[in-house]
């Protein structure tokens, strides 16, 4: 650990044992969030994604009880952001709030047969910024996940721990994401991207070699509200392009049409909408197909164009992005060293990801927070980050 990990860890401890009498025992564990470069609302359409784990994350100090009870606590919370459950009660009905996230990751070991045998208690912390689209949510998932297989010995690995993460945020939360979230935080590499096909997750790790370039995370710090349902209207709009598709095609996801094949049967979806949300899904494919063949030929102008193509699609097709993101995206294109910016995560706010050269940064960052604050009014905030590693007891 780094010093900042042994401050945090340490003030992690002692909340652990403020609130539940003594840290004896207490095991910690750490699930990284992410940020995807590109391949966005592809998977859950049977599309390629290309994410990375980031080295900020949730944190965790927890261990076993003896009895049946769970009980939650969150660093990041009021002082009254402590609960306590039942293990044979973890059915969503009347549950809300930040717990329903790892409460549903036991609730789905437990419809895989792994349900512990006896309750724990847990603290957590997150550095991830709420609300930034940097996936909170499916790193405390995963570490969740991660927390159970260490504290009962349950034999999953990382690509299963995706799939549960999934499942819950699925049929407990009730938000339909794809994998690709969690699967980016089980399976997270230091200085690797993840290429997942999520069609049938095969996956392979490219290095990610950015020489005198890096990675930039421009935070808007706006989550408007229709996050949750706007992501859900999305998935069903694109499944019922995909069902229109059916009855000319023998496909079984829009990732199965290449640009040329859309263009040629797009007449068979009669809804204007559909067809520009189903057009986003199968050139954003194509897009990440052809931009992890532009990284390993190390032509990351070619990448960085992709990128920018990406943030149109969202912006214009997919109309996930928002005006305050558009803002940082445009006003990114402008500034010399920018390689590439869009929108990362599920949209409606949160991030954009560039790649900047290395001499470039500071003033990246000053042009840009500067020209933000006067269209928006708002200040943004920034990090360089780099590939992380998926989770880990610490």
């Amino acid at each position: 650990m780094n010093e900042d990990e042994k401050k945090l860890t340490t003030e992690l401890k002692a909340a652990f044992a403020a609130q539940y009498g003594d840290e004896e025992g207490v095991r910690l564990f750490f699930a990284p969030g992410r940020v995807n470069l590109i391949g966005e609302h592809t998977d859950y359409n049977g599309g390629h994604v290309f994410p990375c784990a980031l080295s900020i994350g949730t944190y965790a100090a927890a261990r076993k009880r003896d009895d049946r009870k769970i009980r939650l606590f969150s660093m990041n919370g009021k002082s009254d952001s402590f609960e306590e459950f039942d293990l044979d009660d973890l059915e969503p009905a009347g549950k809300s709030g930040w717990t329903m996230y790892p409460l549903g990751v036991v609730w789905t070991f437990g419809l895989r047969g792994m349900l512990p045998e006896t309750g724990f208690e847990m603290a957590i912390y997150g550095n991830i910024p709420n609300g930034s689209g940097l996936s909170s949510s499916a790193s405390l998932e995963v570490l969740t996940g991660f927390v159970l297989k260490n504290l009962y010995g349950f034999d999953v690995d990382g690509v299963e721990l995706a799939k549960i993460g999934q499942y819950s945020e699925n049929n407990y939360n009730g938000m339909k994401c794809g994998i690709m979230d969690q699967f980016a935080s089980a399976m997270g590499k230091k200085d690797h991207a993840i290429f997942l096909d999520t069609a049938d997750l095969t996956y392979e790790y490219a290095p990610v070699k950015l020489d005198g370039m890096k990675l930039v995370i421009a935070n808007s710090r706006v989550k408007h509200q229709l996050t949750d349902s706007g992501y859900n209207d999305r998935r069903r709009t694109c499944e019922e392009a995909l069902e229109d598709l059916k009855k000319v095609t023998g496909i079984s996801a829009l990732g199965e049409l290449t640009p040329e094949k859309y263009e040629e049967l797009k007449g068979a979806i009669r809804d204007d909408d559909h067809r520009r949300k189903a057009k986003h899904a199968v050139y954003e494919n194509d897009r990440t197909i052809r931009a992890i063949k532009a990284l390993k030929a190390g032509d990351i102008e070619g990448f960085g164009k992709l990128m920018n193509e990406s943030h149109v699609s969202l912006r214009d097709d997919y109309d996930v992005s928002c005006p305050e993101v558009d803002v940082l995206a445009e006003t990114a294109w402008t500034i010399p060293g920018v390689m590439g910016a869009r929108i990362t995560g599920g949209g409606f706010g949160g991030c954009t990801v560039a790649i900047v050269r290395d001499e470039s940064i500071e003033r990246y960052i000053e042009v840009l927070g500067r020209t933000y604050k006067e269209k928006t009014g708002l200040e943004a905030e920034f990090y360089t980050v780099t590939p992380g590693d998926g989770p880990a007891e610490l």
